[in-house]
């Protein structure tokens, strides 16, 4: 488990290493297991079968160098001059070449958390035992990351396939004493990082710059700390979703969870299910039955109109055949995204068992970047539906119980919570203008070598705007219904819901007078939203 902490006696450049997660040869890694042990100042090891299938892996590539077998990236070069036939003794210079020719990422550096699960990710993968890497370099990747050296990754760049070349390829380069590192808080060379971790500089012999670059572990580790993010978000979303309707004087039938088993589709009745026990006991929430008796009492054989109705708009009677999907979208992402954690994604693979050198694309990135692809769907779904749930906030028309604009006093003069709507119909936007799928825009390079490929990294990227953009509208939807709640009186909130609205009036208070909010709304994404 990730909170045992196991002292395992393996020695990494003459150190003991007490690991806060090992390892394990056979054993499924979940994506929980990655983000976690992702955080910085946690380690980890390998354990002793691992270690010896890492050590047969090579030995068989040693067997076939000996061999003179035809390796691609060993004695043939690599992308575009795969048809150059090389010197096994030159298999050092190919290998420092690769990864520094390969370092074309530019932009702004990706933070450490995100790092580290790249990170963890590569060594996950090189754990597997398939891709020949010495034992001895896997140790000292295994150190950097035990030591808290962070390589500079820039984020820009990366084309997903031939996996993650470029950010790997950092990662790589400060594993040779070469770029740049971050280590206890200060941006040094790579050179002096380790020299300051007492870690030694890799050596790479034949294949292992491309067992330390040519994998999917860059768009992976980045992208399950968002779908981390993304997951928690969906979960306190549902929370807040019941507080709103609370503020806007919802009905709750419509989740009642009998009529949601009519359907087949398991995340809408799980969705439906969690709002019908978050409303339980709330007395700001409306009864249909007692809609329908004014309604009743109302007719009087002419067709005329009433203050009330006996249901409610779609972003409020609809949320779980609109929630649902995107939980279940988030279930088959999880699922994809652990297949590819715990796999081997680098070419060629060479397997301890087998008498022979496995040419392959498992580095294409396909499948990560249409689950980022989906995920960008997902929450943007789940923006709209914020988006449209403050318009009923805001918008007297839409709402007879509350007052315009969720101004309590002083009308006109004053104008409540108008501006927040400019925000959040801003971020809505560019949410569905960052929609477009990015795994279908291949372009083409290497001589047509790398004719087609998946943009996972741009993928995970994206995602990660889409999330933050995301959680503003949510914070601000939700600063609405607490504004909402005091006005209707929030002596009658659900005891299930009153934790969250609490929690927001500690960071934010009741609004009778017109205030600037943006510290507010970040206050609520970074303390509710987390």
């Amino acid at each position: 488990m990730l909170t045992e902490h196991i002292e395992q006696k393996e020695k990494t450049q003459k150190r003991e290493v007490i690991a806060d997660y090992v390892i394990r040869y056979g054993q499924r890694v979940s994506l929980d297991d990655l983000v976690e042990t992702a955080i910085p100042g946690r380690k980890i090891a390998l354990d002793p079968d691992s270690r010896t299938r890492v050590i047969r892996s090579r030995e068989k590539l040693e067997e076939f160098v000996h061999n003179e077998r035809v390796i691609y990236g060993v004695n043939t070069s690599v992308g575009g001059f795969v048809n150059y036939l090389l010197l096994t003794d030159q298999a050092r210079l190919l290998q420092k070449n690769l990864i520094n020719a390969v370092a074309t990422n530019v932009g702004d550096y990706l933070d450490d958390h995100a790092v580290r699960a790249i990170m963890l990710s590569r060594i996950v993968s090189l754990a597997r035992g398939n891709s020949a890497i010495s034992i001895e370099n896997l140790d000292k990747l295994i150190a950097m990351f035990n030591a808290g050296v962070i390589p500079c990754i820039p984020e820009k760049g990366s084309l997903g396939t031939s996996g993650d070349l470029g950010p790997l390829a950092s990662i790589a380069l400060v594993g040779v004493g070469q770029w740049k590192a971050r280590f206890k808080g200060q941006q040094l060379s790579g050179s002096v990082a380790l020299q300051q971790a007492e870690i030694s500089p890799m050596e790479l012999s034949y294949k292992e710059g491309l067992a330390l670059i040519n994998g999917t572990s860059g768009m992976l580790g980045l992208g399950a700390v968002i779908f981390g993010e993304a997951q928690r978000l969906l979960a306190r979303y549902i929370t807040v979703s019941a507080l709103s309707f609370e503020g806007l004087a919802g009905k709750n039938k419509p989740f009642d969870p009998r009529v949601h088993q009519l359907k087949s589709h398991a995340g809408q009745l799980e969705i439906a299910e969690k709002l019908w026990e978050l409303l339980a006991g709330s007395r700001l929430i409306v009864s249909e039955e007692e809609v329908e008796k004014i309604l009743n009492a109302e007719r009087d054989g002419t067709a005329r109109p009433s203050r009330f109705q006996i249901e409610d708009a779609y972003s409020i009677r609809c949320t779980p055949q609109i929630l649902g999907p995107v939980l279940d979208s988030l279930k088959s992402i999880q699922k994809t995204l652990e297949d590819e954690l715990n796999s081997s994604s680098d070419n060629p693979l060479i397997l301890p068992d087998e008498d022979e050198v496995f040419h392959n694309g498992h580095f294409h990135g396909q499948y990560v970047a249409m689950a980022m692809d989906h995920l960008v769907i997902s929450l943007v779904t789940l923006c709209n539906l914020s988006n449209r749930r403050i318009d009923r906030f805001l918008d007297a028309r839409n709402n007879p119980v509350l007052p315009p604009f969720l101004c309590s006093k002083d009308a006109g003069i004053r104008l409540g919570l108008m501006g927040g709507q400019f925000m959040t119909a801003s971020l809505t936007a560019e949410n569905r203008s960052l929609a477009m799928p990015v795994s279908i825009q291949s372009l083409t390079t290497t001589a047509d070598f790398q004719d087609i490929v998946s943009f996972g990294f741009v993928a995970a990227r994206r995602a990660r705007d889409v999330l933050i953009n995301t959680k503003y509208v949510v914070a601000f939807e939700l600063m609405c219904a607490c504004q909402a709640v005091d006005i209707r009186g929030v002596e009658g909130v659900s005891p299930k819901t009153l934790p969250l609205y609490e929690s927001v009036r500690k960071l934010v208070p009741f609004l009778d007078e017109d205030v600037t909010i943006t510290d507010y709304v970040e206050a609520i994404r970074q303390e509710c939203l987390a």
